[in-house]
Order: C-alpha cells, then sequence, then structure tokens
C-alpha cells in the first residue's frame, strides 16, 4: 500500500502546485523565492495531475496485468462512465472559469487511454515518447493552416464552444491542455502503473530517466533559445496567468509563443524550440514529464522507506485522497471570495489560506469517509459498469 499513499502525496502536491498559478501573485520580484515557487508549479503541477490520471486508470484496468473478459469490458466501461462524467462536469464548469479547467480534457484523455489499457509498460513508454517527440511538431502545423476563420467557422458549429468557449477544437488541439500533445503525460502515468514502484532498481532508473529527462528538455531549450525561453520567472506570470474566476479563454490567449487564439502571435518555427510552460513544445512536454516522473518516484520511496514522514504527513496525503474535490472546490470557493482570483493578489496569504483550509476539510472528512464528496459520486456513478456483460 505505501506506493498508492505515495501516489495520493503526488496528487497533494500537484493541487497545491495548481492552487498557486490560480491564486499566487503573479507579479513576484525576479528571483524571488516567490517567482521560482511559481515557476515551478506553473504547467508542471497540471502536467503531475495529467500523469496521476493515467496511473489511476491503470488502477482500474488492471495495474499490473490487464483485466480481460468480463472484468476488463466492466473497467473499461468505468473508464468510459468518467470520462463522460468529467467532460460533463468540465463543460459546466468552464462556462464559469474559462479554459483554465482541466475537467474536460481529462475526459477526452479517458476516451482515447481506453484504446491503451492493455498494451505494456514498454509499449506504453513508446508510444509517450512519440507523442512527445512529433506531436508538437504536428500540432504546430495545424495551427499554421488553422486560420482564424477556419477555426470561427469550425466553432459556429460545435455546440461545447457556445456553451463554454470550450469546444472540440481546443479540447485536441488549441486549449491549454491540448490531447494532441498532453496525452504524453497520461501514456507516461499508465506506463509507470505497468511498474513495480517498490522495487529500488525500478525507482532508481526512473529518478535518473525523470531527471535525464528535465536535464536534457530544459538545457537543451536554454541552449538552442536563451533562458528567456524556458525560464519564465516572476514578471508577471506566464501561460495561466489571469486564470481566476470569469475569465473565460486566458490560458490560451497568453499562454507563449505557441498560442493560436485569434488576433494572438504569430507563429514561428524557432518557437518549437523552447521550453515555456504550456507552449506544448517538445522539450516542454519532455520536462514536465520528467518532473512528474521524479516526483511520483520520491513520494512513493518516501511513503514506503519513512514511516515518520507517512505519519506527519497523513493530513497532505488525505488530500490526495480527494484530489477531485479539492481541485473543483478551489473554483468555487474563489466564486465565494472573489479578492482570491488570480491576477488580484499581492500576498501568498489567500493561496496558504487554500492550502490549510484543504489539509483541514480533507483531515476531518477522511476521518468519516472512506472517498471525498466528488470521488464517492464519481464511483456511484460507476456501478452501472457492473451490469456490461
Amino acid at each position: 500500500m505505501g506506493r498508492l499513499v505515495g501516489l495520493d502525496l503526488a496528487r497533494a502536491l500537484a493541487v497545491f502546485g495548481m492552487y498557486i498559478v490560480h491564486i499566487a501573485p503573479m507579479d513576484s520580484p525576479q528571483g524571488s523565492v516567490g517567482s521560482w515557487v511559481y515557476f515551478l508549479a506553473e504547467g508542471r503541477s497540471s502536467a503531475l495531475f495529467a500523469t496521476l490520471a493515467g496511473f489511476s486508470l491503470m488502477l482500474i484496468a488492471g495495474r499490473r496485468e490487464p483485466k480481460t473478459g468480463l472484468a476488463g469490458r466492466q473497467a473499461k466501461a468505468r473508464i468510459a462512465i468518467r470520462a463522460v462524467i468529467l467532460l460533463a462536469l468540465g463543460t459546466v464548469l468552464a462556462m464559469e472559469y474559462g479554459d483554465i479547467i482541466i475537467l474536460a480534457y481529462y475526459g477526452v484523455y479517458f476516451l482515447l487511454a481506453l484504446l491503451l489499457v492493455r498494451l505494456s509498460a514498454r509499449t506504453l513508454a513508446l508510444i509517450a515518447a512519440g507523442i512527445a517527440l512529433v506531436m508538437p511538431q504536428l500540432a504546430f502545423v495545424l495551427k499554421m493552416w488553422l486560420s482564424d476563420s477556419v477555426q470561427q467557422t469550425i466553432n459556429a458549429y460545435d455546440p461545447l464552444e457556445r456553451l463554454s468557449t470550450v469546444g472540440v477544437l481546443d479540447l485536441l488541439l488549441t486549449g491549454l491542455y491540448p490531447t494532441i500533445t498532453w496525452m504524453a503525460f497520461v501514456t507516461t502515468g499508465m506506463a509507470l502503473a505497468r511498474l513495480d514502484l517498490s522495487a529500488p532498481v525500478v525507482r532508481r532508473r526512473l529518478a535518473v530517466l525523470g531527471a535525464g529527462l528535465a536535464t536534457a528538455a530544459y538545457g537543451l531549450a536554454t541552449l538552442l533559445t536563451g533562458a528567456s525561453a524556458v525560464w519564465n520567472v516572476g514578471g508577471g506570470g506566464g501561460p495561466s496567468s489571469g486564470s481566476g474566476p470569469g475569465s473565460v479563454g486566458s490560458g490560451s490567449a497568453v499562454s507563449g509563443s505557441m498560442s493560436s487564439a485569434p488576433g494572438g502571435p504569430e507563429l514561428s518555427a524557432s518557437d518549437l524550440l523552447g521550453a515555456v510552460s504550456h507552449t506544448g513544445t517538445t522539450f516542454d512536454t519532455l520536462g514536465c514529464a520528467g518532473i512528474a516522473i521524479l516526483v511520483i518516484v520520491a513520494a512513493t520511496a518516501a511513503m514506503d522507506r519513512l514511516p515518520l514522514l507517512r505519519r506527519l504527513a497523513k493530513p497532505v496525503i488525505a488530500v490526495g485522497t480527494m484530489s477531485l474535490t479539492a481541485y473543483v472546490g478551489h473554483f468555487l470557493a474563489q466564486s465565494a471570495w472573489p479578492a482570491s482570483g488570480a491576477g488580484t493578489t499581492t500576498s501568498w496569504v489567500p493561496v496558504l489560506t487554500y492550502i490549510v483550509t484543504a489539509i483541514v476539510f480533507a483531515t476531518i472528512w477522511s476521518r468519516f469517509f472512506r472517498r471525498g464528496p466528488l470521488e464517492y459520486l464519481l464511483n456511484a456513478a460507476t456501478k452501472p459498469a457492473k451490469y456490461i456483460r
């Protein structure tokens, strides 16, 4: 069970990272501790979330060995139901908060992942690498081809776009978490789930892999394009800036040089060499994947090998067991407390308040219930899968 507790710890860290990006002040002095914390969270926390989502899918579909026969069909049905619910929930939330909401994207990721749940760790790793190496270039070509008029025509016939401004085109290609590149993180998580993370040799190899990916990606991007195209620290935040309640479409409009929002900056082939968060380049994808692997390995190892730390971290781990509730809850809280929205805060007190509140709530709730509120509802909604034959 230690490695599962480690996953909950990693989920909690991802939740806190997204709190930082959505709530913390974006104008911390360049080079300050605050600017570096924001930089580490920006893009990388959502990538960690997506990687952990891929891992969680395999817990349903059969972690070390894929479920087959009736069990396999029922597992796929459970995943499909979750996908539809998350797509619907994400669309509803996006109506208020814009394309910063990742849940609708998760719905698409999960549906595509159904094609991969029976593959081996090696095959999944190769697919993840292929997506990271090829898809950013394909996405670049497609964005160059999709003129503003073409996008507007597609969106005009898209009911999701009319509902929430996050349409099919956003979910697949032009949004803040486009499926075409973000499936690399989901597939990476699926590959990790196939491995024995309790084995020290596996952990060491994954740690080397994660460190190597992050170092090579950010190092090469710095050499090829300069630090400004990689280390987006301080000076007004980055891609997800301005993403508080009501800031519809804020993410894609400021997501760096790979933005394809109508009226946004022109695309250039040199943009593919950078690694700024949410630009979706190969270097950005590989760097974020490397850090996600390191966090997951470190969290699982720490929870297995450091019993005292595991006991001390129990309140934080509780947040990870109800990460969906904690994620959705912080958006609802921002509606009730507008002064805590991104772009409105001038101190770190609001984000620390959110983190402490999440820890206290999760600790109390977990003493009486096995799952968080939204986790309970999501699990209950998948019960009809047992009728699949």
